[in-house]
């Protein structure tokens, strides 16, 4: 009995998704993995047919009752999977006959290897393009204060008053270069930790939104009551957040999309690697305007600081809400195509808020 709860255990706690089939190729047991992979319960779907989850090739199929039959094991690559969602996914799986039992599948979600390769890459981009910000603001910022302070000087010494509006000029274009550089650093204050709900901090964002589209945009919500608080900076959360959900009302506006709507979308997900760690239960935000779209050729780089798609546009942005969710040891990730572009926002649930300071 401990040998089979300790074999339970061990199973249950593994990332990749483990199956048992029986002769007739339909599923006797799965384990947790299996089921988020799956995204069905083994009560719904033991006794299953394969062809309802794995594939339909018959070829696929008889080489999985051959392996049964002559107990040799063998891998598969690039498979199709069809989730119980309708998603289809791509899998490599290993067969291994087990006997008297049936057949040991063990799956690995190959999309779900390439979104850590991609979040990797991107956290390290991320990272190194706000070292090289804040090295170049620090040297941007001490020369800065020298020619404020010699212009005000300047104007001290300066006896003819007309002269005074060329001091001033200068003095308030330093201004504005030290006020672009500090928000090119994005927020520079300690974070108010507290208790926050994802919800109130959604309903804060519709709020504004309403107010600066003078109610010309569409708001959707669809949330998921069951998300618990988590400690977290709500202001700014509340920033990052309007950072995505301002650049789709301007894409909207600019773009005279016809019946502009902005979609936020709240859901619980459990056992996300986010980067290089694994976390238990995270919380995703989805905010999905139905605009033309962000060009591929800014897709790559839209979260580096000062790159932005609009005449007018300060490229700061969406650099400041990865930033702060970041800070949140969560990422944020987009996906665009005309007609549809959705921002989904990553926050582990299970914080540790001293890691935030």
């Amino acid at each position: 009995m401990f040998r089979q709860q300790s074999h339970k255990q061990i199973l249950d706690n593994l990332t990749s998704s483990v199956l048992l089939l029986d002769e007739s190729l339909r599923i006797q047991y799965m384990n947790p993995a299996a089921e988020m992979l799956l995204q069905a319960t083994l009560r719904r779907l033991k006794n299953r047919s394969i062809d309802e989850w794995l594939s339909s090739s018959e070829e696929e199929v008889r080489v999985l009752k051959e392996s049964f039959r002559s107990g040799h094991p063998y891998s598969k690559r690039e498979s199709r999977l069809v989730t119980q969602a309708g998603q289809e996914l791509i899998v490599d799986y290993s067969v291994n006959p087990v006997p008297q039992s049936g057949l040991l599948l063990e799956i690995q979600a190959r999309d779900r290897l390439i979104r850590i390769e991609r979040e990797e890459e991107m956290l390290t981009r991320h990272a190194t393009a706000r070292t090289l910000v804040r090295g170049l603001a620090h040297e941007i910022k001490n020369p800065l204060g020298g020619i404020r302070g010699a212009a005000q000087l300047l104007e001290r010494e300066l006896a003819d008053e007309s002269l005074h509006e060329y001091t001033r000029i200068i003095i308030e274009e330093a201004d504005r270069l030290r006020n672009l550089v500090d928000r090119l650093l994005g927020p520079h204050k300690l974070p108010n930790i507290e208790m926050v709900n994802i919800h109130a901090i959604l309903e804060r964002v519709c709020s504004l939104v309403q107010v600066e589209s003078a109610g010309h945009i569409h708001q959707v919500r669809d949330y998921d009551p069951s998300i618990p608080e988590f400690e977290g900076d709500s202001e700014q959360l509340i920033q990052a957040i309007l950072n995505i959900t301002r650049n789709a009302m301007e894409a909207l506006q600019e773009s005279n999309t016809p019946q502009p709507q902005i979609l936020l979308r709240t859901r619980a997900l459990r056992q996300i690697t986010l980067g290089t760690e694994r976390h238990r239960l995270v919380c995703s935000v989805e905010i999905i305007d139905n605009g033309p779209g962000i060009p591929a050729d800014l897709l790559s780089t839209i979260f580096y600081p000062m790159v932005t798609g609009r005449a007018d546009g300060s490229g700061l942005g969406l650099s400041i809400a990865q930033s702060i969710i970041n800070s949140h040891h969560g990422l944020i990730e987009c996906n665009t195509e005309p007609g549809q572009t959705r921002f989904q926002l990553f926050i582990p649930l299970e914080q540790n808020h001293e890691n935030l300071r």
